[in-house]
């Protein structure tokens, strides 16, 4: 039995509503761990399932790289549908970057009961191309060859996209910790999205069963900046459904692991409570 089947067998024998974290690029099911314990405590069951063949840990994810190579976003999301339809009872979807354009994309399929997305990465028909995000993705995009690779980010590219607000100790504590080679892929179909009519980076913002729906933005986020999440937003509004946006005062992209994370798991928590 696989990590993600032992999971969804655990959710499902607790009886409790399930919460599903997907994680987005350079990182792992772990940079939830801290998350998913207190969700646990306050009545949940908590899942952080891996992308298709994730390592285990940091440390074998770069050591062998190459394991994240050429993941679509289409397979990812296609890989937590099927673990979420395993589940008996439809769960809470929190998701982070990637992790949140895929809890989108989960709660467009009709699969989520309550969806958060934190700092989440645009689908086609958002707009907004931002300097920071273009520089936030250059380490992948500058090279066309990275499409089918693995690529890992310096420190001083992490410092940017992810760690931009906190002090130089907390990032590289960060970057040692839970930074891993992510796939290329996602951000060449991300940066096409708008031109490509088949794209796999969509979200079916109308479903009736979508679901309420919080984004949750970080004030000084260089990778997914406010207009980015609005505009994200104002397209997921249209739903019949609850739709909110927060934004989060001098946060980056790290806020789901930095040494903040838990303002932003109380407000997701929050949100949550007012409809499971």
């Amino acid at each position: 039995m696989s990590h993600d089947e032992e999971q969804v067998e655990k959710a499902n024998a607790s009886g409790l509503t399930p919460v599903v974290f997907v994680h987005g690029l350079w990182l792992l099911p772990s940079s939830w761990d801290r998350w998913a314990a207190l969700f646990e405590e306050r009545g949940y069951a908590a899942l952080s399932p891996g992308w298709p063949d994730d390592p285990a840990d940091v440390a074998e994810a770069n050591a062998h790289p190459e394991v994240f190579a050429g993941k679509t976003v289409g397979q990812v999301a296609d890989h937590f549908s099927g673990v979420v339809s395993g589940l008996e009872r439809k769960p809470v979807i929190v998701g982070h970057s990637y992790g949140g354009l895929l809890a989108q994309i989960l709660a467009g399929r009709g699969l989520a009961v309550v969806t958060v997305a934190i700092g989440p990465a645009p689908f086609r028909g958002v707009l907004p191309l931002p300097v920071s995000a273009l520089r936030s993705s250059q380490p992948v995009l500058s090279n066309p060859a990275n499409r089918n690779r693995a690529v890992p980010l310096t420190y001083e590219q992490f410092r940017y996209a992810f760690a931009n607000a906190l002090s130089a100790p907390e990032a590289e504590e960060l970057f040692a910790t839970y930074a891993v080679p992510a796939p290329g892929a996602p951000l060449f179909q991300t940066a096409t999205a708008n031109l490509n009519p088949w794209t796999e980076v969509r979200v079916d913002s109308k479903n009736p069963d979508r679901g309420p729906l919080l984004i949750i933005s970080g004030e000084k986020d260089n990778t997914v900046p406010w207009s980015i999440a609005n505009a994200s937003y104002r397209r997921q509004r249209r739903n019949r459904a609850v739709t909110e946006i927060i934004e989060i005062p001098n946060r980056g992209h790290a806020l789901t692991i930095d040494s903040g994370w838990r303002e932003v798991a109380e407000t997701a928590l929050s949100f949550t409570g007012r409809f499971v």
